[in-house]
C-alpha cells in the first residue's frame, strides 16, 4: 500500500469532494466540501489540506492548522490536525493511521514537538483511534465541546 498526500487541483477536486464517511460518522467529521468552506472562513488558522491517495486512488482528506500562533479557544496549535476523513469504502485498511504517521513526520520536519487534534465525544467516535496513535486528552474542550488531544512528537 502506497499512501500519499496530494494537493487538491481542478483535475482531482470532484473525486475528492465525493469522498464520504458512513452516515453514523457524519456527526463526528464534516464533509470535504464543508471542511474546505471552513478553511476559507478561517484563514487565521492557516489551513493546509491534502487529498489522501492510496495506490493512485483518492481515499480521504486531511487538513491541518499549519504552524499558527495559538489563540485559544478558537485557534489551537501551532500544529493542529483539524480534519481527517477516510471514505467509508476505504476504512479499516490502515489509511488513517498512515496519514497521521505522515503528518507527524511532516510537522516534525518543520520543528513541531507536539500535534494537537480534537474530536466530538460519543459512541462510535474516533476517541479510540486517536488513543491507539498516542493522543491523550489535555483536559480541555473547545468552544463546540470537542475534546482536545495532544500527541508528543519530540
Amino acid at each position: 500500500m502506497t499512501v500519499t498526500l496530494q494537493e487538491i487541483t481542478d483535475d482531482n477536486a470532484q473525486s475528492v469532494l465525493a469522498l464520504r464517511t458512513t452516515p453514523d460518522q457524519e456527526r463526528f467529521v464534516t464533509s470535504v466540501a464543508d471542511s474546505l468552506a471552513e478553511a476559507d472562513a478561517n484563514p487565521q488558522g492557516n489551513p493546509w489540506f491534502r487529498a489522501v491517495y492510496a495506490d493512485g486512488e483518492p481515499v480521504g482528506f486531511v487538513m491541518l492548522s499549519w504552524d499558527v500562533e495559538p489563540q485559544p479557544p478558537d485557534i489551537n496549535g501551532p500544529w493542529f490536525l483539524w480534519k481527517l476523513l477516510i471514505d467509508h469504502r476505504h476504512q479499516g485498511q490502515g489509511y488513517g493511521r498512515e496519514v497521521v504517521r505522515q503528518v507527524v513526520e511532516l510537522v516534525r520536519g518543520h520543528g513541531a514537538t507536539e500535534l494537537l487534534t480534537s474530536h466530538v465525544p460519543g459512541e462510535g467516535g474516533p476517541a479510540g483511534f486517536y488513543a491507539r496513535l498516542g493522543f491523550v486528552p489535555t483536559g480541555e474542550l473547545d468552544p463546540e465541546g470537542e475534546v482536545i488531544l495532544r500527541r508528543s512528537i519530540a
